[in-house]
């Protein structure tokens, strides 16, 4: 071996700790270029071997070049024109300056408006061939869009800037502006306390004209007459049954008559009030009746007594009545200007509200949240409250303009729409909570005093003085509401109801 075949004057000159060194040599048997003191065996406890992981006492051959303990290789020799490559610049400044240009250049954007004189800073784009475009059908769940480097500024960025792409808004919902149907409906009665409309879960369309009723199928467009009253009575007010085979009538002579539609007879007559009955509430086999002798009868129609208990409470006439969706809570509505809340075994209301500062005709409970009442108040007030009964707190109020005479909540979305007299005579459809306007809708050259939805929660049907019913597509489906719907899309025609 070539350590063994050395001069013994090389070995005679070693000192001691370089004879140690060299039998250490000759174990390592290392070649003659390299140091053998800088390898020399040496026992490592173990904080010198963590020394020598981190490079502690480390010494490099100096014939190396040293770098860090990062991999970064040196491109001082490479021939990039050959491949067409610019090279890239080694200085740091450079990359600092290009940084700041380019964040001066954003800030400026984003607090003056992208008209302001400044191009958005150019930023270097990796080329591709095309084979390496990338696959966009590759776990693609929805439209795919392109961010630019404006999208993430926290000032925004208008959706005019240049070099943007605008991400896709939810377009609203298109409410149409016109009625798809339009019914004569001669002798329907010009008076805001009446309630002379309603809409069965059968699909049956009650109107009140004049002393007669009639009901109009909307799946066959057939017109039945189902009562008339004769000259010394006239029709006050109407409410179908939840299960929408039977009809209450009130009359102008204080009495209640319940009728079979699919038989068109009258099965009972039930008295006990001493005016007119202007508004009627089922709740299952419970019938509660509003007069304007002021007191509100609860009925039930099992029972051999006209009724079973008398509420008392309004200092005027009852004209709004509406049952809660779980049947537990009465709101009643009179021309005293106050809204009452009774519950099932109350005489007395459990709750009253004095906010209004007119009529109280508008009543409709939130089918979406337990408790969430609204009601609108007359031509001096214009406004619409919102309650939580559970509460007993006032929500908020939405000042409309106009004098509200009806109200209606959506099943399908948290949206209700409200019909209007003094002075615009509109028709608005609401989304709430926010309460801003989806669709104003207009028509009606009166007071649009009455108002009634289908079964299906997509159409609403409107009355007038002007002596018409429109029908209204203003909400949406309950299985796609996000969708338009197609029905009524188009102009049916105008015919009459008689």
């Amino acid at each position: 071996m070539e350590d063994q075949a050395r001069t013994p004057q090389s070995s005679a000159r070693a000192s001691p700790s370089s004879s140690s060194s060299s039998s250490s040599n000759l174990q390592l048997n290392l070649p003659p270029s390299m140091s053998r003191a800088a390898h020399s065996l040496e026992t490592l406890t173990p904080s010198r071997q963590i020394g020598r992981m981190i490079n502690i006492n480390h010494h490099l051959s100096p014939s190396r070049a040293i770098y860090s303990d990062r991999f970064i290789p040196s491109r001082s020799g490479s021939n990039f024109a050959l491949f067409d490559i610019s090279p890239v610049s080694n200085s740091a400044s450079d990359g600092r300056e290009d940084t700041s240009t380019a964040y001066a250049t954003l800030l400026r954007t984003a607090l003056f408006g992208p008209d302001s004189g400044v191009v958005p800073p150019a930023t270097p784009e990796k080329r591709s061939s095309p084979m390496c475009l990338p696959n966009h059908n590759i776990f693609r769940y929805k439209t795919e869009t392109r961010r630019s480097m404006h999208s993430l500024s926290p000032f925004g960025f208008d959706d005019a800037a240049r070099g943007l792409s605008p991400s896709p808004v939810k377009t609203p919902r298109k409410v149409p502006r016109s009625p798809y149907k339009v019914l004569d409906a001669p002798a329907l009665q010009d008076d805001f306390y009446l309630n002379l409309v309603d809409w069965s879960s059968h699909n049956v369309l009650a109107v009140g004209l004049g002393n007669c009723v009639y009901l109009w199928n909307a799946c066959s467009s057939k017109v039945t007459k189902l009562c008339d009253l004769g000259i010394d009575d006239s029709v006050c007010s109407v409410g179908w049954a939840q299960r929408g085979t039977h009809l209450a009538v009130g009359t102008s002579n204080g009495k209640v008559q319940i009728w079979d539609a699919s038989r068109c007879k009258r099965v009972r007559t039930m008295e006990g009030h001493r005016l007119r009955v202007g508004a009627l509430a089922w709740s299952s086999s419970l019938l509660s009746s509003g007069s304007r002798d002021k007191s509100i009868l609860q009925r039930d129609i099992r029972a051999q007594d006209d009724f079973t208990s008398k509420l008392s409470g309004h200092k005027s006439e009852v004209c709004g009545l509406k049952w809660s969706y779980d049947n537990r809570e009465l709101a009643s509505g009179g021309n005293d200007n106050r809204l009452f809340v009774w519950n099932q075994h109350s005489t007395q209301p459990v709750l009253k509200f004095y906010e209004h500062t007119a009529a109280v005709k508008a009543i409709a409970w939130s089918p979406h949240l337990h408790g969430l009442l609204a009601s609108g108040g007359g031509t001096a007030d214009r406004c619409i409250r919102f309650w939580n009964t559970t509460t007993n707190t006032h929500l908020s109020c939405m000042d409309t303009g106009s004098q509200v005479c009806n109200l209606a909540w959506s099943k399908n979305v948290n949206e209700l729409v409200s019909t209007h007299g003094f002075s615009q005579n509109q028709i608005i459809v609401w989304r709430y909570p926010t309460m801003s306007k989806l669709a104003t809708l207009t028509g009606h050259t009166f007071r649009v005093l009455y108002l009634a939805i289908s079964p299906d929660g997509q159409t609403i049907v409107t009355g007038a003085g002007d002596e018409t019913l429109r029908f209204w597509n203003v909400f949406p489906s309950p299985k796609s509401q996000n969708t338009d719907s197609e029905i009524g899309a188009s102009f049916l025609g105008r015919t009459t109801i008689r």
